[in-house]
């Protein structure tokens, strides 16, 4: 790094013909350009430099130099407006990661629509139910779902999600609605990954953890059992909107619906300074808001 010494220096002093005003381009002071300028002259050993009370000009040798000095200022100045652009402009791979159903139905789509409108940008997306190490699997963003607790990561929020206790009308008419909380322990209930069902009740969230007649840890399957009148199970808006729509699926206990939880994306601080995460993140959070 020796070798970097001074040439900064040394090109601005060429072209201001002053110790001065090169100081003042640079923000430097000016005994620290001319301490840096003899440097390089000592470590060149050969004058580049004529110095007078009066005025600055360059020697031979300093002649000589100055074309490929300037040379390397420049370069090192493109070098920095173009690591200046990249984290301005949303460029290069994205590495995301999100559970399955939800990248699929609704994560896959809206980052489509963000690759189509920021074409430098590459994606590499894992859909998993497990929860990833982002900063080992170097990931740039992961979308989680519910309660965080207190994650190790920054976590900016996208969005929410809702829960309904559902049924089928068929299962309904064969074993009548449930109206409280007691009354679940009368139903058939299917349960998905969370096996405990959580109510608000005056206010406080209260859990149930009903006896389950299916558990799977699949979604879908656990919508699939309810639409065929199996049962009642609790299930978030983006597995059961269009059947609740459809009249298909029917809510119930809409008095005790718990609370919304939060949708958001996840990572490692030192990424949101770079563009294609941080415009990625906001391009979410749009979108996110604008379909709830």
């Amino acid at each position: 790094m020796k070798q970097w010494q001074g040439i900064s220096e040394f090109v601005a002093v060429a072209q201001t013909s002053s110790f001065t005003s090169a100081a003042k381009q640079l923000g430097l002071s000016v005994a620290q350009v001319s301490r840096n300028i003899a440097a390089l002259e000592q470590r060149l050993k050969l004058p580049l430099l004529y110095r007078s009370t009066r005025s600055v000009s360059l020697t031979e040798e300093g002649s000589l130099y100055l074309p490929h000095c300037q040379h390397l200022v420049a370069s090192l100045n493109d070098a920095d407006q173009a690591i200046q652009q990249r984290s301005e402009k949303p460029q290069g791979l994205i590495r995301l990661t999100a559970p399955v159903f939800y990248g699929e139905h609704v994560i896959a789509p809206l980052v489509n629509d963000f690759l189509n409108q920021y074409p430098d940008c590459r994606l590499d997306f894992n859909l998993t139910n497990d929860t990833l190490d982002l900063i080992e699997g170097h990931y740039d963003l992961a979308i989680r779902l519910g309660h965080l607790g207190t994650p190790r990561l920054k976590a900016s929020p996208l969005g929410r999600r809702r829960h309904f206790l559902v049924g089928a009308p068929a299962y309904f008419e064969r074993f009548g609605e449930p109206t409280h909380l007691a009354s679940l322990a009368d139903h058939r209930c299917l349960t998905g990954t969370l096996k405990s069902w959580r109510f608000q009740v005056d206010g406080k969230v209260k859990t149930v953890q009903p006896n389950a007649l299916v558990h799977c840890n699949s979604g879908l399957a656990i919508k699939d059992a309810v639409c065929k009148g199996l049962g009642i199970a609790i299930l978030p808006d983006y597995y059961v909107a269009d059947e609740l729509e459809a009249g298909v699926l029917q809510e119930v206990m809409t008095e005790y619906r718990q609370p919304d939880d939060g949708i958001w994306a996840l990572y490692p601080e030192s990424r949101h300074r770079i563009a294609k995460v941080r415009v990625l993140i906001d391009f979410l959070k749009v979108k996110l808001t604008d379909n709830g």
